[in-house]
């Protein structure tokens, strides 16, 4: 059985089962507040349609846009619906290279989930270790770190990535790259704000007194209690993240066109926007706001149902 601390700072016994019924009970009683919001319900189940279509693209696709030995030039700019001379129907047309749009929309998003995740679990991880840090030990520590944080949080987060983008160079590694350090101070201040609170309560300080490693008294005691507004600062990074490398890449700083993006697909039809041709930039522009939107609906429920003030 483990030992867990008293107020006092004495080790009691209780039952290892206890612990994880509670963790289940928790489970079931997020997820059944969760669940009372219907728009919550279609948000997630759009997030998870737009996830398995984009990471089985090369099994739901008629063609890999994104192949030159698949493209054919006498299938540029077909109109949504038109059947191409590969014999199947391009729902949403073909850009000027001939590739399907609807293809090359769910490799997008693959690209776009890909980055998203990344760069929000990498800027997560760096975000705590900085917070935790600047809490726990405080002084001039906590004063040289947050100082830092706060003067990236002056800046605004596109900038600081057009710039990183610009000195790293163009590719994914790059991209969630320049996200991660543009995005880190977000988690980094919301870790330490939360840390701060509890670092002073009883079982901290009990926790402190005892033999245990700095790491164990961070990982086991405090970082629990920092994770659930965490977990809705990162629904919203995420969005962010693949709201940024569409820009990044619109931009023509990100990935180029040779590589599947929303936001270079955007970008090649926004030269045609005043001509015929609006579908090269309205569908992957709609499926780009949808998915960002889908993420956010869904981290604001999470927000409402993780509020103290919402729960009994």
């Amino acid at each position: 059985m483990p030992d867990t601390l008293t107020p006092g700072g004495t080790a009691s016994a209780t039952p290892s089962a206890a612990p994880t019924r509670t963790r289940a009970s928790r489970l079931r009683d997020f997820w059944s507040d969760f669940g009372r919001s219907p728009v919550a319900l279609v948000s997630l189940a759009v997030i998870a349609v737009l996830a398995f279509v984009s990471f089985g693209a090369p099994w739901v696709t008629p063609q890999d846009p994104y192949d030159m030995a698949n493209l054919d030039w006498m299938d540029a700019f077909l109109r949504p619906g038109t059947v191409g001379s590969g014999g199947y129907t391009h729902w949403l047309g073909t850009d000027n290279a001939g590739r399907d749009m609807l293809s090359a929309i769910f490799y997008g998003l693959r690209t776009s989930f890909v980055i998203g995740l990344s760069a929000g679990a990498l800027a997560l991880m760096v975000g705590i270790t900085v917070g935790l840090t600047a809490a726990y030990f405080g002084g001039r520590t906590e004063a040289l770190l947050m100082r830092i944080v706060d003067l990236q949080l002056s800046m605004p987060a596109i900038l600081l990535a057009l710039v990183l983008v610009a000195m790293l160079g163009q590719g994914v590694a790059q991209i969630i790259l320049a996200l991660v350090v543009a995005q880190y101070a977000y988690f980094a201040r919301t870790t330490h704000g939360t840390a701060t609170v509890e670092r002073g309560k009883d079982y901290i300080e009990a926790a402190r007194s005892t033999p245990l490693p700095t790491w164990r008294v961070l990982l086991r005691h405090l970082l629990p209690n920092v994770l659930p507004p965490l977990i809705v600062v990162a629904t919203v990074q995420v969005a962010a993240a693949i709201a940024l490398e569409a820009t990044l890449s619109f931009l023509g700083v990100g990935l180029p066109l040779t590589e599947p993006s929303l936001g270079s697909l955007i970008s090649n039809g926004f030269k045609y926007i005043h001509t015929d041709r609006t579908w090269l930039s309205i569908y992957p522009g709609l499926f780009l706001m949808v998915t960002v939107v889908a993420i956010n609906l869904v981290g604001d429920r999470v927000r409402h149902v993780l509020d103290p003030r919402n729960q009994r």
